[in-house]
């Protein structure tokens, strides 16, 4: 196999959505190299320093959004394209997490049902455990969203639920966009638990029969709605060669940028204690830079520590009182920046660290 590396960096946390008890706990938590490379036949973009037994999803694992208007209306988005193609299908989602998607599927009315390790509740429509073959069970629609992005192996294991739904059904998947993360030089997109890098043209060669694909969050993620049993090998011959990915040039500067724009004597906070978030800190604190602590509106995450910095966690009120006034409060993700302002009010100095 030829491929092309495109990135190298070292000493990740391994973790971006696992939260911890302490402090001394997040900052020692596993820690994993990225090499981005690129597979010259068929196009795929993985990270071939890649070591899965360093991660183990479990109830600690929090990766809900839904808490912020702003997703919830990218969700109903989504609940829409799904309703457009599965109609009265039977749904299995693959990595339901705490399952609160499956719930808007259901009250949607879909029979729905999903599988995942880190689901804490007591649903009787999903099962607490990782999709494997001969797991028994199977849907007419299968929903993946963010989960093949963390998948070692992604064409296997889309070969899995294939054969396990019998060599057919219909396939829902989203996933991060590796051209938003290029264009917009989206650094703090780039870490270890997502293990590939998706482009549209990459599900264009995947499968033989997509009948819907595009963007959703502002171009952040991708989706593609495709036959199962159309899946094929997307480094074949006779689909040409897939098109070069190429790292821009100063993929890294908004970082500097970011330095700047902190004033002498303000004290900080990132807003947003998930992937972005976490690997915001890293690259700050390595340059001698790391915010004071973390702001979240998930509960879940409150009074918890980010890992590898070890910040802590708190609710936005919590937070603004202990930084006092006019904090430099980065921003992690703009598609949260309106309702960040009203929460947080006009004292802090917000800077969106996608738009430095």
């Amino acid at each position: 196999m030829s491929e092309r590396e495109l990135l190298r960096l070292q000493g990740l946390p391994a973790y971006q959505n696992k939260m911890f008890e302490s402090a001394a706990a997040a900052m020692a938590c596993p820690r994993g190299d990225v090499a981005l490379v690129q597979d010259l036949a068929s196009g795929r973009v993985h990270n071939a320093a890649f070591d899965p037994d360093r991660l183990s999803y479990d109830g600690s694992y929090q990766n809900e959004q839904g808490h912020s208007p702003a997703f919830q209306a990218h969700v109903s988005e989504v609940l829409a394209t799904i309703g457009r193609h599965f109609g009265a299908m039977d749904i299995l989602e693959i990595g339901c997490g705490k399952g609160a998607f499956l719930d808007l599927l259901r009250a949607a009315g879909h029979d729905a049902r999903g599988i995942d390790p880190a689901y804490e509740g007591d649903s009787e429509h999903i099962i607490r455990r990782h999709f494997e073959p001969g797991i028994g069970v199977r849907g007419d629609a299968i929903v993946m969203r963010h989960v093949l992005e963390h998948i070692p192996a992604p064409m296997r294991f889309l070969e899995s639920v294939r054969d396990a739904n019998g060599g057919s059904g219909r396939i829902y998947i989203e996933v991060p966009c590796l051209e938003w993360i290029l264009q917009r030089r989206a650094w703090f997109d780039v870490f270890y638990e997502h293990v590939n890098y998706f482009r549209r043209a990459d599900f264009a060669r995947m499968f033989g029969s997509v009948l819907e694909s595009g963007s959703l969050f502002g171009g952040q993620y991708i989706y593609v709605v495709a036959e199962l049993d159309s899946l094929r090998d997307p480094a074949a011959p006779g689909l040409g060669a897939p098109p070069p990915v190429t790292l821009p040039a100063g993929f890294f500067a908004s970082l500097d940028r970011c330095a700047q724009a902190t004033r002498p004597g303000a004290r900080s906070a990132v807003w947003g204690a998930a992937a972005k978030g976490v690997m915001f800190t890293h690259h700050m604190q390595a340059r001698g830079l790391a915010p004071a602590l973390a702001i979240d509106i998930n509960p879940a995450k409150q009074g918890r520590h980010l890992a590898g910095s070890g910040l802590p966690v708190l609710a936005p009120h919590e937070a603004l009182k202990l930084l006092g006034d006019a904090p430099d409060v980065f921003v992690m993700n703009s598609n949260y920046l309106s309702e960040i302002r009203a929460m947080g009010g006009p004292g802090p100095n917000y800077i969106a660290v996608d738009q430095t």
